[in-house]
């Protein structure tokens, strides 16, 4: 399996197969922010928003791909506010449903760990499903929850479900001694 790290012009060329992707998760249960009515121009939208979001320097995507197959992906989302340069969201970990519990998801997350050190990014967060099994795989991974919120969002089925937030500190920064932080700056 290969983790690769894809550019704007690399998404360009593979919204069609990332689209197929995400339609599938969320028609088969995914809560990644669209109900199971998403159809591919819905998808390809989406896709494009990413792009832009890449352009602008605020996001990375990472896709994992097995003979050439696109098998799933994860976003790492930085925090672009002069007091948040410390922290990054994880965003739509997918993975195919014909590719899970084959590693795919730890190997993604593995590497969108090393790319948020890699930018001086030692804190990572993420929401998911309350009671999903999204939860068990987190908290494999060495993710602390700290809680949710009450009819946070609808389900791909359309019923409304709490989140669980889940972080990980992967170094820890002292704003005396980081001559990168908003106090060193002033």
């Amino acid at each position: 399996m290969n983790i690769v790290t894809v550019t704007p012009a690399m998404l360009a060329g593979r919204t069609n197969e990332l689209s197929a992707l995400l339609i599938d998760c969320v028609r088969n249960g995914s809560s990644v922010g669209f109900l199971r009515t998403i159809d591919a121009a819905e998808a390809s939208a989406y896709w494009d928003a990413v792009r832009a979001a890449m352009e602008s320097g605020c996001r990375v995507l990472l896709i994992a791909e097995h003979a050439g197959q696109l098998q799933g992906t994860v976003q790492l989302d930085f925090c672009l506010k002069p007091n948040g340069v410390n922290r990054a969201e994880i965003q739509k970990l997918i993975v195919h449903t014909s590719a899970r519990r084959r590693g795919v998801a730890a190997a993604l997350m593995t590497k969108e760990e090393d790319v948020a050190r890699e930018r001086g990014r030692g804190l990572v967060y993420l929401d998911t499903e309350a009671g999903s099994p999204a939860e068990a795989f987190y908290l494999a991974q060495g993710y602390t929850c700290i809680g949710g919120l009450p009819e946070y969002a609808c389900s791909p089925d359309g019923e409304w479900r709490a989140n669980a937030i889940y972080y990980k500190t992967l170094f820890t920064r002292s704003a005396e001694k980081d001559m990168d932080s908003p106090r060193a700056a002033a």
